[in-house]
């Protein structure tokens, strides 16, 4: 029997260890494994050279860059985990959080700020939560969130985020809650994985904490994850969530959520994504 083919993209210099794991797991299953490394030189021919050899892809790959590789490979016909229309809910988090208040899923007070900087002050003073969290509606890991103590803090983080780049890509303003930070993995809706970040600074999302621990997922909690899993349809799916007064509230989901909270888990993690792709091929 022909071996199954599984493409995997990521964005190293060199295999890390979810590579590593990955590709163990892929050998003990009897699949190869083609490498998509964006952080090499890639040309069109190459890639679809490549991608034909697959049965299925899976992108490993936080990097904007990796939206476009796999637009590319679906516009060649292959099925790639996570699809291009599934990732646009955790890419733009305005999105992200109208789709939440939709469908009833607890999240932070949120507004879209205005584009004129004199307007965007105005409707800061009416949000009226101080101290106040302030976010590009696209960025990975963390980056262009700062949180503002006051109207003056504010207008100096807008025009920061602004400056950055030659147009104003907009920009929330989030209500401010301290809490811990609590991880939840999913995959295909089932979940595999907690992961409790106690921070000791404002910021515990993204890289900003590698201590962590377990905890349990109380029935609430069950049922909110798993509607999230189905109406983003992200089968690899990390959701981080806060507590307010005991509520859980949901912060923001990622298609590309880390493997690395427990090293001891690592490849359980590698073996569950390649048992569901397994039944997409």
């Amino acid at each position: 029997m022909k071996k199954r083919v599984l493409g995997y993209i990521y964005s190293d210099k060199n295999p890390g260890k979810d590579e590593k794991a990955f590709i163990k797991v892929a050998k003990r299953k009897g699949m190869e494994m083609i490498m998509f490394n964006l952080s090499k030189e890639l040309n069109e021919q190459d890639l679809e050279e490549k991608a034909n050899k697959c049965d299925i892809i899976f992108n490993n790959s936080g990097e904007d860059f990796a939206f476009e590789i796999i637009k590319t490979f679906e516009e060649l016909g292959k099925k790639v985990i996570e699809s291009s229309k599934s990732l646009y809910y955790p890419e733009d988090k305005w999105v992200f959080y109208m789709e939440c208040k939709r469908n009833n899923i607890p999240v932070p007070e949120t507004m879209l700020l205005s584009e004129n900087i004199f307007l965007a002050k105005k409707e800061l003073n009416h949000f009226g939560h101080w101290p106040v969290i302030l976010k590009r509606v696209s960025g990975t890991w963390g980056q262009y969130v700062e949180k503002a103590e006051n109207i003056k803090e504010a207008e100096a983080i807008i025009n920061k985020f602004w400056g950055k780049t030659k147009e104003k890509l907009p920009i929330i303003a989030q209500q401010f809650i301290r809490s811990p930070s609590y991880r939840v993995t999913l995959v295909n809706g089932e979940i595999v994985q907690t992961a409790l970040k106690e921070n000791k600074g404002w910021k515990s999302t993204g890289v900003y904490e590698k201590s962590f621990k377990k905890f349990i997922v109380d029935k609430n909690l069950g049922k909110i994850v798993k509607k999230l899993a189905k109406i983003t349809n992200i089968k690899v799916l990390g959701v981080d969530l806060l507590k307010n007064e005991g509520d859980w509230i949901v912060l923001e989901v990622n298609s590309t959520p880390a493997f690395d909270f427990f090293e001891d888990e690592r490849e359980m993690l590698a073996e569950k994504i390649i048992d569901y792709l397994k039944t997409q091929i």
